[in-house]
């Protein structure tokens, strides 16, 4: 199994970046619209990126203020998309301050502005994956997202 893997500096305390991570609303303000539904799961997260793909659920599996983010994604898609590749797999956003990482610790990272550090995985990738690339690059963009977001809150 593979995983994509962003480290993202953000010049917002870690409370805003959590808050825009833990609801529904929040969510939508830097990603795709999403709903938020209550399951005998647990509380699920659905957004639809195109009829192509469907509706993209994500059962919460942890919202730990400040500090951790976790979702699964447990729906099914049309195997011609990126999503068909997420199924079962596991998005990730572990929050800290500059201090949890150790390259934004680094003497040269000194004048980044820098009050909260995103790590984030999507893990569980099929290792012959046609969509890694793509969704690597997609994180990345909203990832990017999150981050403008975060600022623009924070001031």
């Amino acid at each position: 199994m593979s995983s994509i893997k962003h480290e993202v500096w953000i010049d917002a305390p870690q409370e805003k970046v959590y808050k825009l991570l833990s609801s529904a609303e929040a969510i939508s303000t830097w990603w795709d619209k999403q709903t938020i539904k209550e399951t005998s799961e647990g509380t699920v997260l659905e957004h639809s990126p195109g009829p192509e793909h469907g509706v993209v659920k994500f059962l919460v599996l942890a919202n730990e203020p400040s500090t951790l983010v976790k979702w699964r994604c447990i729906s099914k898609h049309p195997n011609n998309t990126p999503a068909s590749e997420w199924t079962g797999t596991e998005i990730i956003f572990r929050i800290g301050g500059r201090d949890s990482s150790e390259v934004a610790m680094d003497k040269w990272a000194s004048n980044v502005p820098i009050q909260t550090v995103i790590k984030f995985e999507h893990c569980g990738w099929p290792a012959s994956s046609k969509y890694f690339a793509f969704c690597c690059k997609a994180w990345a963009d909203v990832l990017s997202s999150l981050s403008q977001q975060a600022v623009n809150n924070a001031s």
